[in-house]
């Protein structure tokens, strides 16, 4: 091989390890900056060129997530985030009615929305009033997170993955929901039922709200909620028509952010753009690596001995430990660069399973630790061993149920 393989297989292969390890010990460096330094590296080398980077580059992909995400914005500042959760902490009284509403809150807004947004914009919300409350709030942020997760696995805008398996195969949006959306809902009740059962006797009694902590009403008023309701209504009309999902995204964003009342420059400050470099650096390693011959012979050749993940019981498993050791999305993009020609069918056990995969540890999805790092920031420490104690018995439990379904339903094979 020449030089610059060996160098794009150790970038390659370096990348990977960092996404494993999450970071580089003693320096302040996450897995977006592990990808795109490597991508970097790879360009500057001329072990791949431009053209071939545009090439490997998904720009729907990234049209789509960049575009839920100003969307999502509106939800944000039309207060409704805040409004829903200051409803939720009305029923606080009864804790076993508002981890329901956690769990429905999270999960649904997850299916329309980016999860990784909906889990950053409700954690602190949701910490403050549990704190006014006097709850535990470990509980409702492991239902939060766990939820977020298992319910956007429901559709192919509910999180990075998804979004980039729906661009990749081209699925249809509304036949993925009508497949992905019954084990979706059965992984939420999971949700519900194991922490119910593991915390109702710990999660305290909710004190009265005096009258200064009670949460003053959005300075907009209740008109501005219909922007966001109107806006997710017309994005969710406009995947049933043939016009692209990133130009129907797009457009639907680009109408969001006329407003007099706030700035076009806020709404691209909420944009999680370290996730989207994060895609690009990913997509970037991965297409130069798999495009090398030794590289593409040897997926072929796992590819014809069945090695290569096609049906429940392998993609379940395949995708519990890549999702918990690499994390779901650079998982999803090396396996659909392995494996380019993946059928409808197995592309959505995929997203099914890699979704619901990421529920299993706290380093398994980027939901988990944005709930945990946003909670920390709050003063409450949701551990390594608090989000395995409800994670374990969630994932095995829903992604058993969703194998079924998917195997049962002649979806997939075992």
């Amino acid at each position: 091989m020449t030089s610059a393989a060996w160098l794009t297989i150790g970038l390659f292969l370096l990348t990977y390890l960092g996404m494993a390890a999450g970071g580089v010990r003693g320096l302040r460096i996450d897995r977006s900056w592990i990808a795109c330094c490597a991508a970097v590296l790879l360009l500057v080398s001329g072990a791949l060129s431009m053209e071939d980077a545009a090439h490997h580059l998904d720009p729907g992909a990234l049209l789509l997530l960049l575009a839920l995400m100003l969307i999502s914005a509106q939800f944000d500042f039309s207060g409704v985030y805040a409004w829903l959760n200051r409803y939720l902490t009305e029923h606080a009284e009864r804790p076993a009615v508002l981890l329901l509403g956690v769990v429905l809150l999270g999960g649904l807004l997850s299916a329309v929305l980016v999860n990784d947004i909906v889990a950053f914009a409700l954690t602190p919300l949701l910490c403050r009033s549990l704190h006014l409350r006097g709850l535990e709030p470990r509980p409702f942020l492991l239902a939060l997170a766990l939820s977020c997760n298992a319910g956007s696995a429901a559709s192919l805008i509910g999180n990075p993955q998804n979004i980039l398996i729906g661009q990749a195969g081209a699925l249809d949006f509304w036949g993925y929901v009508a497949v992905a959306g019954p084990p979706a809902v059965a992984a939420m009740a999971i949700v519900y039922a194991v922490i119910w059962l593991q915390w109702r006797h710990r999660w305290g009694e909710a004190r009265p709200l005096a009258a200064d902590d009670t949460p003053v009403e959005h300075i907009y008023g209740a008109h501005s909620y219909l922007k966001p309701l109107l806006a997710s209504l017309a994005l969710l009309a406009l995947f049933a028509t043939a016009l692209p999902r990133e130009l129907s995204a797009l457009l639907i964003a680009v109408l969001v952010m006329v407003s007099r009342r706030v700035d076009s420059r806020d709404y691209v400050n909420k944009v999680d753009w370290n996730l989207l470099l994060l895609f690009v650096g990913l997509f970037l390693v991965s297409g130069a690596a798999l495009q090398l011959p030794q590289l593409a012979q040897g997926a072929a050749w796992l590819a014809e001995h069945g090695l290569l993940p096609q049906g429940v019981i392998s993609l379940a498993t395949s995708s519990l430990l890549a999702s918990n050791l690499i994390g779901n999305v650079p998982f999803v993009v090396l396996l659909l660069g392995l494996m380019p020609e993946l059928s409808h069918s197995v592309l959505i056990g995929l997203a099914v399973m890699s979704t619901l995969a990421g529920n299993l540890l706290l380093i398994g999805s980027v939901v988990n630790l944005i709930v945990a790092e946003g909670a920390k920031r709050q003063g409450v420490r949701l551990g390594f061993v608090d989000y395995a104690r409800s994670g374990v018995p969630v994932t095995l439990l829903s992604m058993t149920v969703a194998g079924l379904w998917l195997a049962l339903g002649g979806w997939l094979p075992w």
